[in-house]
């Protein structure tokens, strides 16, 4: 899967494709190019799921910004809603304990305190969810089948799947490492989006070969485009 995923984005016209997505990944601190990247990743997830081996051209810009927008909603739900949450719970017992003082309020209090160490497993869990979540998207083309639990379990639950979310990590390592040396000197520093995005497409194909091995095969939407790939 690895070397697959690595190899993957240097694919037919590749040099084109890469510039174009670099530029957009750098101007996507003015967030509406960012929209045209997240959706370039969810059609890397849709033809992954579809079979293809050929990555996605930067064709149908409006689609291709209205799945960004899809995909960045969905992120957002998965991201900010739970820790939104979770912040209620520390800081409710929080003060639930300053206001009622005395022994029991500062056991209110300690717990508050020790349930903010629980932030570390919270974003983990949520990194391990968004993948599926934007793959069930990228697949079936609707927001509600990124919240089909129903059909993201199998996934979830597949040792596939437990493996494609731990080896970005070893991309991300290797980014960082690469970026950090490139970012030494300003033409380095220039080449950082360009590799980012490449890294990316890498690890969103990572993401479809696990959902397609474990989800039991294609959708009719990801099969079409991957046909007409």
């Amino acid at each position: 899967m690895l070397e697959d995923s690595l190899s993957y984005p240097m694919r037919g016209d590749w040099i084109g494709r890469i510039l174009i997505g670099g530029v957009l990944t750098a101007l996507s601190v003015v967030l509406l190019p960012a929209f045209f990247v997240m959706g370039y990743y969810v059609r890397v997830l849709e033809r992954t799921i579809g079979g293809s081996e050929a990555p996605p051209e930067f064709e149908q810009w409006g689609e291709l910004f209205l799945d960004g927008v899809k995909a960045t909603i969905i992120t957002f739900v998965y991201s900010v809603v739970p820790t939104v949450a979770y912040l209620f719970v520390v800081f409710g017992l929080i003060g639930a304990g300053g206001a009622v003082g005395g022994d029991g309020g500062g056991l209110l209090a300690g717990i508050g305190l020790l349930t903010m160490l629980l932030i570390v497993p919270l974003m983990f869990v949520i990194y391990y969810l968004v993948p599926a979540a934007l793959a069930n998207f990228a697949s079936e083309g609707t927001i509600g089948a990124a919240f089909d639990f129903d059909a993201l379990k199998p996934v979830l639950l597949s040792s596939d799947y437990v493996l494609a979310i731990l080896m970005p990590f070893v991309v991300g390592v290797a980014l960082n490492v690469v970026g950090f040396i490139l970012g030494i000197t300003v033409i380095g520093l220039l080449l950082v989006p360009f590799i980012s995005f490449y890294a990316y497409i890498a690890i969103f194909r990572m993401f479809g070969l696990a959902f397609a091995k474990s989800s039991g095969g294609a959708s009719a939407r990801s099969a079409d485009r991957a046909v007409g790939a």
